[in-house]
């Protein structure tokens, strides 16, 4: 099975009409995919729990660079532990640390606000690119309205496990017929304010090949095929263990198709290199793929997302 490519024209259409979804909740509106959760999705979700067993759904985060962390997170000790002795003295003895990142890209597990990409100089629901400037961040669009939580039911489609495969190689993707094998095998059903999460085990590999310079060696991701059914099914959250978007493509104009026409077009929130192999594991063991999630970003105003550490639990 390899990635089915939609045609330019039909990402033009879809981003300009088809799977717009400007002014859908109105003219100010900043939640975009988010206006699909509810208290009641919530409560749905809680009701999956019966464990009380959880699982992290984010990576590490890394601070030495390699050819897919060009610029690294930076972290240092402001004050540390060694410059104390037993009896020496009475102030005060503390370890504090800076710690700084440009987390969008394609190693922190992250969440995209609305404000992450633009199209033809506009933002989601038709405001102009500059509201989001150098000089203040994002004016309009930022990660606040996520910040008071994602809480909801999550579905994982693992198509490395529903193709039999040990991961899906880069330069393909993930389809409309992997999330149909989902439900179809697994008992799913992918539904209005669900997190959907495609696992392609390309995260998993690089700890066992090393880091890959996706501008050389490609990625796997979600195939832009799948936006009809994100906007159908009305899907709050759609993420994966890459950078969700398969490299190369055949576009001329579209450099991030599903971010591109995602987050402009429908408003749709992006979660970006989720850890998934521990839940996939986790998923398999239980016989179930379906399960309640939270995802929490910082309160950070002006910020076009926030690194991320979604829970799963069972």
């Amino acid at each position: 099975m390899t990635v089915s490519w939609p045609s330019q024209e039909d990402l033009l259409d879809w981003i300009e009409s088809d799977l717009n979804n400007w002014g859908r909740w109105g003219k100010d509106d900043q939640k975009g995919t988010l206006n699909h959760l509810s208290e009641e999705k919530t409560l749905q979700a809680l009701g999956l729990v019966s464990e009380g067993a959880a699982v992290s759904c984010a990576r590490p985060i890394e601070f030495k660079a390699s050819v897919d962390v060009p610029r690294p997170p930076q972290h240092f000790m402001v004050s540390a532990g060694d410059t104390y002795r037993k009896g020496e003295s009475n102030e005060r003895q503390v370890a504090m640390d800076y710690f700084g990142m440009i987390f969008h890209g394609h190693t922190v597990t992250h969440i995209d606000s609305l404000a992450h990409f633009f199209w033809n100089g506009q933002t989601y629901n038709g405001r102009p690119s500059s509201v989001v400037s150098t000089a203040e961040g994002a004016t309009e669009f930022d990660v606040m309205p996520a910040t008071s939580g994602i809480v909801t039911k999550g579905v994982l489609v693992d198509a490395p496990l529903l193709r039999n495969v040990d991961y899906i190689e880069r330069g393909d993707g993930v389809g409309v017929s992997d999330i149909e094998a989902a439900e179809r095998e697994h008992g799913v059903k992918v539904e209005k304010g669900d997190v959907l999460l495609l696992r392609t085990g390309q995260l998993g590999r690089r700890g066992i090949t090393g880091p890959v310079d996706i501008a050389v060696g490609g990625s796997s991701g979600p195939s832009p095929e799948i936006l009809p059914l994100l906007q159908d099914r009305q899907v709050a959250v759609m993420g994966s263990d890459t950078g969700n978007d398969v490299a190369p493509n055949p576009y001329d104009l579209f450099t991030n198709p599903v971010h591109q026409v995602g987050i402009v077009g429908l408003g749709l929130w992006i979660l970006d290199n989720a850890w998934l192999d521990d839940l996939a594991k986790a998923c398999s063991d239980r016989g179930r793929w379906e399960f309640m999630i939270s995802i929490l970003p910082l309160k950070m105003p002006t910020v076009t997302g926030s690194p991320v550490n979604p829970l799963v639990v069972f």
